[in-house]
């Protein structure tokens, strides 16, 4: 792969990325209660970091090189897509970012397939992995605090 088609892979993660973040900060406008504003600043700052990583990377900043796997209790598969609302419940936040967690991702995963350099092959399964590592903790939060309660 090429320098240019490198820049322009890490320009539309960065992008992806960015607009996670304008969601989360969408989302912290519209929720009443403080914990679930703190939740979603929470979620905002996790994207930034992702986009920290890419920033990095597009600088050729070496960054952390191995790919944990990552446990997948898969609660978000069988969730459907709630829209944001300001009325919506502690759950709808969490299937929110259970589902975003998951599409992001599923974007890694396939950007990883269709790389033919190993480094950047390698790049994108450990942003994948970043990913999961967010979706899992949404699940469990979800398995406690929702399943776990009914």
């Amino acid at each position: 792969m090429n320098q240019e088609k490198f820049n322009e892979i890490i320009d539309f993660a960065i992008g992806r990325e960015q607009e996670a973040v304008e969601f989360y900060q969408e989302l912290q406008n519209l929720v009443s209660f403080e914990s679930r504003k703190e939740l979603m600043h929470e979620l905002e700052l996790m994207e930034k970091g992702h986009i920290k990583i890419l920033e990095n990377i597009s600088k050729n900043i070496k960054t952390e090189t191995s790919i944990p796997k990552v446990d997948d209790l898969k609660i978000a598969d069988y969730m459907v897509e709630v829209k944001p609302t300001a009325e919506m419940s502690y759950q709808d936040i969490l299937i929110i970012a259970m589902k975003k967690e998951e599409m992001a991702q599923k974007l890694y995963k396939k950007l990883a397939d269709q790389s033919d350099n190993d480094e950047i092959k390698n790049l994108f399964l450990r942003l994948a992995s970043e990913e999961a590592k967010h979706k899992l903790r949404f699940e469990k939060i979800y398995d406690d605090d929702i399943l776990k309660e009914n």
